[in-house]
């Protein structure tokens, strides 16, 4: 623990609420580091272990540690709230939040705890700082449990005392490793100075620090545990598809994961648009296709593609939603600097458009009719076949007919024309400028 010891100047006085994997886990570490902490929980075996120098749980070096960092007096264990509130200045709640048969989110745990934190803040003449560790959903720090924390103690949170999320990324049976060696750090803080007390508890350890909004940092877990979870489905899926198919799907993932620029990276993973073109969609047919011939359930693969047909109908229901009927459309092509309309998703909301009745006009610099040929000229035809009455020569003239642009392409050209406080603007790609134009009237972006 020495290489990870916090420096002197930023060693703290740390409350750990709930000594389950995660709390116990915390505060052994915090400990480990230098701080001084006091774990609170409300099973009396919990504590009477920690008293012990033993850990509540089965885990990869936490045995040795606890017993070191409560021989060294760094650790120690209470059920008494209002003395380890008292005692320290920052409190971590690390309690359950288990979900029900339905999925819902069950706060209870978080919610007693926060009341008894609450009531004990309001003995307090110094500030503290409550961090929430527990896996919850976006808005349940500041609707739920900071107006619980307000009402116990009767204070106001951001000025009277600090209130931040700080989610965990351990793994069962590598946790001591993942706290050390985290892959990054995330605090959703409510205020700098709250942001600020939590980011002492992990100077110095390695990995990027985001500091961002409460609801970021609540959404940031599931994210994580989703992509996690769809991993693993993708892998089993093509693996089943794989043995039905006589293949070794290890040998067929080595390959995959050989691609660092397009498979195991940050491509295709930014919220946008639509896929289409002459590959995807084709392709996932084909091995959703395969997989049905070898008699092989495929539940992912086989809803990725009417999950693309979802986003795409967000797009026109967002149109829907204006109540306007003249539509400017910039950007055709399935890909920025092609010509390429093949199982364009821009060609599928054009006509989907079309075929509601609205009036269309259509901007792309790539795209046009007289140079389209072969299988991409025959698709155009047989999707918009009076393309050509529905293309405009600039965005002038594309801007001069509509109540609702819809924005599909990162054409710079085209986004430099673009009017602030004009037509009302559908954002497909988000836009360079979409942080400043949030705060525009008119402008709304697809999934940001």
């Amino acid at each position: 623990m020495t290489a990870f010891r916090a420096a002197e100047g930023s060693l703290m006085e740390i409350s750990v609420f709930g000594l389950g994997y995660v709390g116990c886990v915390s505060a052994a570490c915090l400990a480990g580091r230098g701080h001084q902490v006091v774990g609170v929980d409300v099973n009396p075996l919990k504590i009477d272990l920690v008293r012990a120098g033993k850990a509540p749980v089965v885990e990869e070096r936490i045995g040795e540690l606890t017993s070191e960092v409560v021989r060294s007096g760094a650790l120690r264990a209470t059920t008494d709230v209002a003395e380890a509130i008292a005692n320290s200045e920052v409190s971590l709640v690390c309690v359950g939040t288990p979900s029900a048969p339905n999925g819902s989110l069950s706060t209870t745990y978080l919610e007693r705890v926060t009341e008894q934190i609450g009531a004990a803040l309001a003995e307090q003449d110094r500030r503290h700082t409550v961090v929430f560790r527990s896996t919850m959903l976006p808005g349940t720090c500041l609707d739920l449990l900071v107006p619980i924390l307000e009402k116990a103690s009767g204070r106001t949170a951001g000025v009277d005392f600090g209130v931040a999320v700080n989610p965990e990324f351990l793994r069962e049976g590598s946790s001591v490793r993942d706290f050390l060696d985290p892959p990054k750090t995330v605090i959703g803080e409510l205020d700098a100075a709250s942001g600020d007390a939590v980011s002492r508890l992990y100077e110095g350890l390695p990995g990027e620090v985001f500091r961002v909004p409460i609801p970021v940092a609540e959404m940031t877990k599931y994210a994580d545990n989703a992509f996690h979870g769809l991993k693993i489905g993708f892998a089993n899926e093509l693996g089943a598809v794989c043995w039905a198919l006589g293949l070794d799907s290890h040998r067929v993932i080595d390959v995959f994961l050989a691609d660092r620029k397009l498979n195991i990276s940050p491509a295709y993973l930014r919220p946008g648009f639509a896929f289409g073109g002459s590959c995807l969609p084709k392709d996932l047919r084909g091995l959703v296709y395969a997989a049905h011939r070898a008699d092989v359930s495929v539940p992912i693969l086989e809803n990725v593609l009417p999950s693309n047909e979802e986003h795409l109908q967000r797009a026109f229901d967002l149109v829907a939603r204006t109540g306007k009927r003249r539509i400017g459309l910039f950007g055709l092509s399935f890909k920025p600097g092609t010509d390429d309309l093949r199982e364009s998703p821009l060609v599928e909301l054009a006509e989907r458009l079309l075929g509601k009745g609205y009036d269309l006009r259509i901007y792309d610099a790539n795209v046009s009719l007289s140079r389209l040929m072969g299988a991409n000229r025959e698709y155009i035809e047989s999707r918009l076949p009076h393309l050509g009455q529905l293309l405009v020569g600039s965005v002038a003239e594309v801007l001069d007919h509509a109540e609702v642009c819809l924005v599909g392409s990162t054409d710079p050209a085209v986004l430099a024309l673009l009017p602030h406080n004009g037509p009302t603007l559908i954002d497909l790609v988000r836009m360079p400028d979409a942080e400043v134009r949030r705060a525009e009237e008119g402008y709304v972006g697809l999934a940001w």
